[in-house]
């Protein structure tokens, strides 16, 4: 097996400092892998409290050999991960996979459309979205990689995903940042991923998933490819996470 990796970008910030980004799994006879660095995101999925899978993408599923449980208990999360892949005896899933290390992103569910009072409850400060590998709609969720000013003294960054804000397009939603102030300073990136499920099912079909957001030029959009989360034969929870972004 090979790991075919990406270009090295630069480094991104969340929550503290996230090494630099890479690509995806591949299958070969060799594999070649940097240990500093994410080549996969994944979603963590917990089946019990000794067992645990991954979701590469949308029809792909990953067991990790090396690990028994879930470093995060119960909760599903999304997380950066850096593995190789390993012979497979178990045709559950689709491939099987020794971890070196893994990293959960700040996992959200979305919020409802308030009308007037979206500026005052989620915020409306400029951000942009970054065209990423890892900015991307996929097993349900929709992850940003977002970029922003920040003054590094150590003040909350509030990110929301906003759904129903467009009555004749149900797959249109607006991405919310709240800098509580902290407007000025250097330029860096987080990232975030927010949990679909309260948008209508897509019935099996891909539909475009229209993405709104207050950039440092304006309002901007952009869309994705979306088909809802296809049903799992493991229980997962979602990580009913509604948490703070902040740099220390």
């Amino acid at each position: 097996m090979k790991m075919r990796m990406k270009p090295v970008v630069p480094a991104i910030l969340f929550a503290a400092l996230i090494p630099t980004l890479h690509s995806c799994l591949e299958n070969d006879n060799n594999y070649y892998v940097v240990y500093d660095t994410p080549n996969a995101i994944v979603t963590v999925k917990p089946i019990d409290d000794s067992a645990f899978y991954m979701q590469l993408d949308d029809s792909t599923t990953l067991l990790p050999v090396n690990m028994k449980t879930s470093p995060y208990g119960d909760k599903e999360v999304r997380a950066l991960v850096n593995c190789y892949e390993v012979e497979n005896h178990n045709t559950t899933y689709s491939k099987a996979v020794h971890v070196n290390w893994i990293d959960s992103i700040l996992t959200k569910t979305t919020l409802p459309d308030q009308g007037s009072q979206n500026d005052s409850l989620y915020g409306n400060d400029p951000v942009e979205i970054v065209k990423d590998w890892v900015t991307i709609a996929e097993d349900g969720y929709l992850t940003l990689r977002f970029r922003t000013r920040w003054s590094g003294n150590g003040i909350v960054h509030r990110v929301n995903l906003l759904t129903g804000v467009n009555p004749e397009n149900p797959y249109e939603v607006q991405f919310r940042h709240d800098a509580n102030g902290d407007i000025s300073g250097i330029w860096g990136d987080g990232l975030v991923a927010f949990r679909l499920n309260d948008l209508p099912d897509t019935g099996g079909e891909t539909v475009k998933l229209k993405l709104t957001w207050n950039s440092f030029s304006g309002e901007k959009s952009t869309e994705f490819d979306y088909c809802t989360r296809k049903s799992t034969p493991s229980p997962v929870n979602l990580a009913e996470t509604k948490g703070d972004l902040a740099l220390q």
